[in-house]
């Protein structure tokens, strides 16, 4: 992977950063964005410690068009290509199915949906013109088994999923791979500061309320945001080459279904 170019979208904090800071330790050019300029510089700082290869940090929010355009410019102004690209963005509120008009679907459709099919469209002539790319998208177990009150996130990854098993088929003969990463219950910093609030307001043990979200995940724990980057890097590289079109489940063996 050195000498590699990644852009990983929305990697000031947890999996976004922990797929951006394995990526660097592998050896690639890593361009990390973040539309707090705050998050972004001490993300930037943290990475330059690791990495083997250069970090740039530009601002973007991934639900502005102008903003994946001109992230994608700069980096190739900056670094001349891209190949590997990782679709990542906050999750949608939770919720049911009534609490959200339309302007909370349109919303989740911008977040989650077109911030990858955007970065996608712009990074894809490089990727095309050198035969080689590698675009993964972070999605979530919801794709293979629904959340009770992720409405939005149970929906709009979906579509996600479809568009890059599409996209796979179309690709494969530019040696562009396509794959999704779908996280179980991962303890980044705002699932630990979650916890933390839920335990305080019930005046319980922070592990107790970890005890209770894992009950249904056969590792009995949370993943690190590492393991997921872990995840990232393997298909960003080339031993990853022949798989395309696949959804990788990280999640301690939570989802339940044969295939």
């Amino acid at each position: 992977m050195k000498g590699k170019i990644a852009i990983v979208a929305a990697s000031s904090k947890g999996i976004g950063l922990a797929a951006a800071k394995k990526l660097a330790e592998e050896g690639a050019n890593v361009v990390i964005c973040s539309r707090n300029e705050e998050n972004l510089r001490i993300a930037e700082t943290e990475l330059k410690k690791v990495s083997i290869g250069e970090v740039l940090a530009i601002k973007c929010d991934v639900t502005q068009k102008a903003d994946i355009e001109s992230l994608v410019d700069k980096t190739v102004d900056h670094f001349g290509t891209v190949h590997i690209l990782v679709n990542n963005a906050g999750g949608p509120p939770a919720g049911y199915f009534e609490d959200f008009d339309d302007d909370a679907w349109f919303k989740a459709f911008e977040l989650n949906f077109m911030s990858a099919v955007r970065f996608i469209r712009k990074v894809l002539p490089l990727m095309k013109s050198q035969k080689w790319g590698r675009i993964i998208n972070i999605t979530s177990v919801t794709v293979k088994q629904p959340i009770d009150n992720l409405i939005l996130s149970n929906s709009i990854r979906m579509a996600v999923v479809g568009l890059a098993k599409t996209l796979a088929l179309q690709l494969a003969e530019y040696n562009i791979t396509v794959n999704n990463i779908a996280p179980g219950y991962t303890l980044t910093s705002r699932v630990r500061s979650l916890v933390e609030t839920r335990a305080k307001e019930r005046g319980v043990e922070f592990e107790k309320i970890v005890e209770e979200l894992v009950k249904e995940v056969p590792a009995k724990r949370m993943a690190d945001p590492s393991e997921i980057g872990n995840a990232v890097a393997f298909l960003a590289s080339e031993a990853a080459g022949y798989i395309t079109g696949v959804t990788l489940f990280v999640d301690g063996g939570y989802v339940k279904a044969t295939l």
